[in-house]
């Protein structure tokens, strides 16, 4: 874990996939086939307090959906690429915009879509509920499952290497 934490330390820039890391991973359809999403409150949480604390936040998925839209711009994400089954591009894309280099970003994903930007980035993680072939090339695996709040572990935990976690906390004392 001592490795994990390290490079932790250098991230400047935290990449979601949405189904299966910020939502269960199910897909729910109302009786006029809109897409309804299920996010977890925590999770949202942590993305506010992470981005607070100087970490830029960006998702990158492969499927198109409204209420990631609405949600991403209620948690103020400005970096959200919907549509990208080339998650590679968009990486490329946020490093140049941010000038940062792949290895100060860590990417967290569940499924064989996500595997091509966790082998370039410096952190890469899975949910605990990922796909086999995801779990076992991550660098870290968190304890919860996507959609569960496993988000807000890894808000908390890149806090935590950074020594920000006590003002995080201290703004609400």
């Amino acid at each position: 874990m001592t490795e994990v934490m390290e490079k932790a330390k250098q991230i400047r820039l935290v990449i979601f996939d949405v189904d299966g890391v910020l939502t269960d991973g199910k897909l729910y359809f109302d009786y006029k086939g809109r897409e309804l999403k299920c996010f977890h409150a925590r999770d949202g949480q942590g993305v506010k307090l992470l981005r607070q604390s100087g970490v830029e936040v960006a998702i990158i998925s492969a499927r198109c959906s409204e209420s990631v839209a609405m949600r991403m711009k209620d948690l103020g994400i400005g970096y959200v690429y919907q549509g990208q089954e080339d998650k590679v591009a968009a990486l490329e894309e946020l490093c140049v915009k941010l000038a940062i280099s792949p290895k100060q970003v860590a990417h967290v994903g569940d499924d064989l879509l996500d595997l091509p930007v966790m082998l370039r980035v410096g952190l890469s993680i899975a949910v605990n509920d990922a796909n086999f072939a995801v779990r076992e090339r991550a660098r870290w695996v968190t304890e919860k499952d996507g959609g569960e709040g496993a988000v807000r572990e890894v808000c908390d935990f890149i806090m935590r290497a950074q020594n920000n976690m006590d003002n995080a906390i201290d703004a609400f004392l």
